[in-house]
């Protein structure tokens, strides 16, 4: 059966020699793993752009729910042109970081669409936006976690939970997050829990230490959510 469906691609694999296995997020049926065939050859050039991460797609893919085959596409076309992620080096580093937390953050395959909506509408706002989009990432993962069931109200409580199992970790001999510099960080998260991305901080070093303890409160909540490789990109580009 053919399904029409929006999409939002989180990752690829290359498969075999031309083709690759995109995993992508639908509004109708979750995320979901395709096989795309020839998008790496050399001609037509470009076509393997579409699936560079949160490009914002339109399929027509086949489904085969109910069994281990991987779907493949039909059609696909790229439904919102991006006009700055692919062209700035700092949001296209964000993108980068989000799509892999995302990736390894939500893996219903079945419909949800107020969490596609909010994926959708923030990646297309971050590509509009012209300025002050510094803590876009730290907003977007505050909002994330609402939207998957483990959202806070304030920065106590988010730093409360982060210290209690850095403390767990300290009596079974790991060092745990130190409890002032966390304290401090309650205040920054109190804004952008209140205000979205208009807040206080900094520089780009306290950013890289609030997206440090935000993932660690992921790591409680999202089952084997593991080392999110691109920070240290994301890092370098928030250092200079």
């Amino acid at each position: 059966m053919l399904v029409k469906t929006r999409g939002i691609v989180l990752s690829y694999l290359k498969y075999r020699e031309t083709s690759i296995i995109a995993r992508i997020y639908t509004e109708r049926l979750g995320v979901q793993s395709y096989i795309v065939n020839g998008v790496r050859k050399a001609k037509p050039p470009g076509r393997i752009a579409l699936f560079q991460p949160f490009t914002l797609l339109d399929l027509v893919a086949y489904t085969t729910r109910g069994t281990s085959t991987l779907s493949r596409l039909s059609e696909y076309r790229c439904s919102e042109p991006f006009q700055t992620l692919p062209y700035d080096v700092q949001k296209s580093s964000v993108v980068l970081f989000l799509s892999e937390v995302v990736g390894r953050s939500v893996r219903e395959e079945e419909e949800n669409e107020a969490l596609f909506h909010f994926l959708h509408d923030s990646i297309l706002g971050f590509d509009r936006q012209a300025s002050g989009s510094e803590n876009f990432a730290l907003v977007f993962l505050l909002e994330l976690a609402a939207y998957l069931g483990f959202g806070v109200s304030s920065g106590a409580e988010l730093t409360d939970q982060v210290l209690m199992a850095g403390h767990a970790a300290t009596a079974q001999g790991s060092t745990g997050p130190a409890v002032l510099r966390l304290k401090e960080f309650e205040g920054y998260f109190d804004e952008l829990l209140a205000g979205g991305q208009q807040s206080t901080i900094p520089n780009g070093r306290v950013r890289r230490e609030l997206l440090n303890v935000l993932l660690r409160y992921y790591q409680l909540h999202v089952e084997q959510l593991g080392e999110i490789r691109s920070l240290d990109i994301l890092s370098q580009v928030l250092a200079e």
